[in-house]
């Protein structure tokens, strides 16, 4: 039983690493390889940030760890659905100003806590590019879908 909470606990760090890691990533790419974000694009940074620290949280504190499970799968779940909004819906559109993200990001302030992360620069028309063939969206959704994965199989083990 106690193995199973220790390797419980190792893929919740592997959670948080790759979010912290998408994060950088996107990061890298918007400031070295010129791909300005778009409202979804720094909307997805925040999720992606909150599940990271939920998955340390998780990891250090067993108790929590049920709870914590399930909103980090309701994020898991809420990532995947912007970056779908993102791909086939925002990025279509000619403007992309105002939207949910937009309102999201504004309301917490994020636009000025730390505007070179969360800051959007592009149009969701003009951010839509593909990385090694694949949309951008496409490998935030991936990385949403292998966290929620993990959430699912932490529920069951708690």
């Amino acid at each position: 039983m106690a193995r199973g909470r220790q390797a419980a606990s190792q893929w919740l760090v592997l959670v948080a690493l790759l979010c912290f890691g998408a994060v950088g990533f996107a990061l890298f790419a918007q400031y070295r390889l010129d791909m300005l974000p778009c409202p979804w694009c720094t909307l997805q940074r925040l999720i992606f940030l909150v599940i990271g620290v939920l998955a340390l949280l998780a990891a250090a504190v067993r108790g929590l760890r049920k709870p914590l499970a399930g909103l980090g799968l309701l994020l898991s779940l809420a990532g995947v659905a912007s970056a779908l909004w993102q791909h086939f819906y925002a990025a279509a559109s000619a403007s992309c100003n105002l939207t949910l993200a937009d309102k999201i990001l504004d309301k917490l302030g994020l636009f000025e806590l730390a505007p070179s992360v969360f800051a959007p620069m592009a149009s969701c028309a003009d951010a839509a590019v593909n990385l090694l063939g694949v949309p951008f969206a496409f490998w935030s959704l991936a990385l949403f879908a292998l966290c929620g994965l993990i959430w699912v199989q932490t529920l069951r083990r708690v």
